[in-house]
């Protein structure tokens, strides 16, 4: 509150025995002045000293005015994301003011792409469908990148120099026409056959009942490491001529026996020798001749002195050696 107090200056008139004294206008202009210069000088009068922490205080101060600070850089910049965002969109969808130049919605869920599209990955919803116009190809590249497409743990991977197809649960390939089954890795259903034009089969693992080809074509089984061919109730191995190139060494495993029928040829030429001044019993060495029977039984002899040949006690090819 404040009290505004005016002070002029009560002076005494002149008195005169006929009554007050009247001042010319000269006199009363110099008074007035004075007044006025007096009051002008006086920068207090009308004031009283206040405490201005008691008074109540307005506006954002203290924590109230830098909260204020910081949501205000918050929504600034939110402000400045938005309009990044909203020119990106803009750029790649190339939206104008005919709509978008890029793509089509349509109401039955339809996305068309009517230009060139870069994209990296595309997840499909459920059920979805991947095409091209009716008259024309859909084209799609990868930039030094193989083009994956995956559903699940089924994966189809384009490359510049092969096509491969991986599948934890199988695979049919059918013709979209007739429904014929062209390929199918359902074997209990279908016999596997090899599609036309293919010409090999890379597998890490296969179980089969047989594996066979055609009369006119050989049959060559592959390996970059170890090959083992298993069977439950044996293995047999039937063809007009039969050979095995290995670079390293060849294991024959068998329960009951191990039958070569037709003319068995060993190539000696890897096989290892020891020198002729080596002793028999020197060194860790153990050392075996290989014997057939008649009926193309094999067995193995324990090599224990020098022309030893084939004739042992325990011989399981009977009397016919």
């Amino acid at each position: 509150a404040t009290v505004l107090c005016a002070r002029a200056a009560a002076e005494p008139e002149p008195q005169s025995s006929n009554g007050p004294v009247k001042k010319s206008m000269r006199e009363k202009a110099v008074e007035r002045r004075n007044v006025n210069k007096e009051h002008n000088s006086n920068f207090k009068a009308g004031y009283i000293p206040i405490d201005e922490d008691r008074l109540h205080k307005t506006g954002l101060r203290g924590r109230k005015g830098n909260l204020a600070i910081c949501v205000i850089i918050l929504l600034f910049i939110l402000a400045v994301i938005n309009l990044i965002i909203t020119l990106v969109i803009w750029a790649v969808i190339r939206i104008g003011p005919n709509g978008c130049d890029s793509m089509e919605f349509h109401e039955s869920g339809l996305l068309r792409f009517k230009q060139v599209s870069d994209m990296g990955v595309i997840h499909p919803l459920y059920k979805s469908t991947v095409g091209g116009r009716r008259n024309e190809n859909l084209i799609i590249t990868g930039n030094n990148q193989p083009i994956v497409f995956q559903q699940g743990t089924t994966k189809l991977s384009v490359e510049s120099n092969k096509t491969s197809i991986t599948s934890d649960i199988g695979m049919q390939f059918f013709d979209p026409r007739t429904q014929n089954i062209l390929f199918s890795t359902d074997y209990e259903t279908h016999e596997f056959h090899l599609p036309s034009g293919v010409k090999s089969l890379n597998v890490q693992k296969a179980s089969t009942e047989r594996i066979t080809s055609n009369a006119t074509s050989d049959l060559n089984i592959k390996v970059d490491g170890r090959a083992i061919v298993r069977g439950n109730e044996g293995v047999f191995i039937m063809g007009k001529t039969i050979e095995f190139h290995m670079g390293g060494n060849m294991e024959l495993k068998a329960e009951n026996s191990i039958i070569l029928n037709g003319s068995v040829m060993v190539s000696t030429t890897r096989l290892p020798s020891s020198s002729s001044g080596d002793q028999l019993g020197s060194g860790d060495w153990v050392r075996y001749k290989l014997c057939m029977c008649a009926d193309g039984t094999l067995f193995k002899v324990q090599v224990t002195s020098q022309n030893m040949g084939c004739q042992i006690s325990d011989n399981p090819c009977g009397n016919t050696h």
